[in-house]
């Protein structure tokens, strides 16, 4: 963890040490260009922008549930940001004025680090379990916790929007 910024809360314990309250298995990994956090693109925009294709390598006993995943142009990938701090519940991102709340920020640090993709498909091998993705803003090595098909007539919300935080 990098030193604390003005405006920066954390919890006073770690989420990590705490019992926990459903069992959550890895069932892959991301396999990235980004070896450092410093290196990896802040979204998925920012990461199409470079080009760099990646891949998800799902485990032997998940992959027949990839069957007709291939149908999808777009996936979700779930994954578990491994790296990063649980502690932190205001932060103040390096290019914000003001710091904010953790659930009202797309940062990887929080009490359950879990990063959502929305990801461009290209292929799908089953029987090798591997996903390759035109890109991805995820670590080499990040566990996968889950993949779900996109469905732009359901999960597609074309007027959503955030409000500047001067407004809010």
């Amino acid at each position: 963890m990098s030193e604390k910024r003005d405006g920066e809360q954390e919890l006073g314990f770690d989420p990590a040490m705490l019992a926990g309250d459903g069992h959550v298995v890895f069932i892959g990994r991301v396999a990235s260009p980004w070896k450092t956090r410093a290196d990896c693109p802040k979204n998925m925009r920012a990461a199409q922008e470079l080009g760099l294709p990646a891949t998800v390598a799902i485990d032997e006993p998940y992959r027949r549930g990839l069957e007709r995943l291939a149908r999808a142009s777009h996936v979700v990938i779930l994954t578990w940001f491994h790296e990063a701090s649980r502690k932190l519940i205001v932060q103040k991102p390096r290019h914000a004025e003001v710091a904010s709340g953790v659930f009202a920020l797309r940062s990887p640090a929080r009490p359950n680090p879990i990063g959502l993709h929305v990801v461009s498909l290209v292929s799908v091998d089953v029987e090798k379990g591997m996903l390759l993705l035109e890109a991805i803003d995820a670590l080499d090595g990040t566990p996968v916790i889950d993949v779900k098909p996109y469905f732009a007539s359901v999960d597609s919300v074309p007027d959503a929007t955030v409000r500047l935080a001067e407004e809010s």
